[in-house]
């Protein structure tokens, strides 16, 4: 089932105090990564020290829910109407290991990954006529989706031929979903959760022309969380801890969290471990029971759903007598390398990051290698990552022998990618590439205005370089050439 590109329903904007920053993904400018931190140009960052982490992290996550009928990827088997056969949610395993990582969501049959469904007039009727004989909520809230996605193939060639059909189905789709989210089929059946749980993402952000209502969405949720829709809980659970569609409860949100992760929804276990594990919500820590929670939903890691993995890698990692003590959990550089691999696997930016600097800087038991380390930067970075950006701008600034060819120009445009994001120590290497002229004419008033915005984020090499250049206490700097040996020096770029 496709629900909608929901920019996900219940993650508002910055309030609360959390700080999401200004990546935009799905919905309410939400961030996935959490703010970086501001150590990496001042030598290598501590290996158990996640940049990323926030001590008030924003565990509002994730970007968007989660289908509890699976996953419909291209390549699922698809039924004599051309519609996906979903595997239901249930077929994930987890167990206490966060070594088992089930695949059965992803399976695909390459037989079938080119088929696509027919929205020609009779194919549509066909459906129409056998999903209103089926009286089969699951049948007709399919039919309704079918609908959806007729509604955007269509093929008119008149404008308004096309919007009047584009029209009709999408208000014929919405009729069917109402129903079914409202009333049931047959006498004493309840409404169908599949279907309030698609209207509330709808009222959540006024697609399907429906306004947006986050009363009307949080009643939705709730109501299919009645039915233990898993999705919907984990969504009841967020609207609870932000306030959105009804009054804030933390306690009341601990409550859903709970109750999602008991029905299986890999981030409402991800998440419960993070409340766990930092005492967020009003509850006491308790680190024990929280990685139990963070190993279930690493049993259960895939593509959207790699966090636990990293939250497993960096607590593997971290010192023995540092805080949290869990004596379930083995504090081993092999463990945590094993959990950031798995998580770098499955793309997640901030493990291929982590990746990244072990292997640069010959931390947690990995070697120097330049190769493996530029690898795993190239990968977060393609992810957009600007942290990696930056260290990749960084190995492009020296080269690596037989590896990578030095350039001024990529180490400028991947620095310049970074400090369009706003990362505070691109902007300062952005000026000194500036006013120095690597990869970019030398501008020292164009210099000064990154250095100013570094410094305005409290960038305290940016505002020594403006104070130097306003009062004329140094003279301009001079371009070298850079090696990795000067890469931990204080006054060098990529240290």
């Amino acid at each position: 089932m496709r629900y909608p590109e929901d920019q996900a329903y219940a993650y508002p904007q910055k309030q609360y105090g959390y700080d999401q920053g200004a990546y935009d993904y799905q919905g309410y400018n939400y961030d996935p990564y959490q703010p970086e931190g501001d150590g990496y140009y001042n030598g290598p960052p501590q290996y158990y020290y996640d940049s990323n982490y926030n001590p008030n992290y924003d565990p509002n996550y994730p970007p968007q829910g989660y289908p509890q009928e699976g996953y419909p990827q291209e390549g699922y088997p698809v039924d004599e109407f051309g519609q996906p056969i979903h595997y239901d949610q249930s077929n994930r395993t987890y167990s206490d290991s966060a070594s088992n990582i089930s695949s059965a969501t992803k399976q695909k049959d390459p037989a079938k990954a080119e088929e696509k469904p027919s929205y020609a007039p009779e194919a549509i009727e066909k459906y129409r006529q056998k999903a209103k004989d089926s009286g089969d909520p699951a049948t007709l809230f399919k039919f309704g989706n079918y609908l959806i996605e007729a509604a955007g193939a269509t093929d008119e060639q008149d404008p308004k031929s096309a919007k009047k059909k584009k029209d009709a189905l999408l208000q014929e789709a919405v009729k069917i979903i109402k129903r079914l989210a409202t009333q049931g089929i047959g006498f004493g059946r309840p409404a169908y959760p599949d279907a309030q749980f698609y209207l509330a993402n709808c009222y959540g952000n006024g697609s399907l022309g429906l306004p947006m209502d986050p009363d009307k969405a949080f009643n939705l949720y709730m109501q299919a969380s009645k039915q233990n829709h898993a999705t919907a809980t984990y969504r009841t659970a967020v609207c609870y801890e932000y306030g959105a569609g009804t009054k804030r409860d933390p306690n009341r949100a601990t409550q859903f969290y709970k109750k999602a992760a008991a029905l299986g929804d890999t981030a409402a276990m991800y998440k419960l471990g993070i409340i766990m594990l930092r005492g967020l919500l009003n509850q006491n820590p308790n680190p024990r029971d929280a990685v139990i929670w963070l190993k279930r939903a690493a049993a259960n890691a895939d593509e959207e759903n790699p966090h636990a993995l990293h939250e497993l890698g960096l607590l593997h990692a971290k010192p023995e007598k540092e805080p949290p003590e869990i004596p379930s959990l083995i504090r081993s550089e092999k463990h945590a390398i094993e959990e950031f691999k798995k998580a770098a696997d499955l793309g997640y930016a901030p493990s291929c990051f982590k990746l990244g600097c072990f292997y640069e800087y010959g931390q947690l038991g990995c070697p120097v290698d330049p190769r493996q380390s530029i690898r795993y930067y190239s990968r977060a970075a393609e992810k957009g990552h600007s942290e990696a950006e930056l260290a990749l701008s960084g190995w492009y600034l020296t080269g690596s022998n037989g590896i990578l060819n030095q350039s001024d120009t990529e180490a400028y445009l991947w620095a310049r990618k970074a400090a369009d994001k706003g990362l505070a120590k691109a902007e300062y290497a952005i000026g000194y590439f500036t006013e120095v002229g690597i990869g970019v004419k030398a501008d020292i008033e164009e210099a000064r205005r990154w250095y100013m915005r570094a410094a305005a984020q409290g960038n305290k090499r940016a505002m020594q370089r403006l104070k130097e250049l306003n009062f004329g206490h140094a003279g301009r700097a001079k371009p070298a050439k850079h090696t990795r040996a000067q890469a931990n020096k204080e006054d060098c770029t990529i240290s």
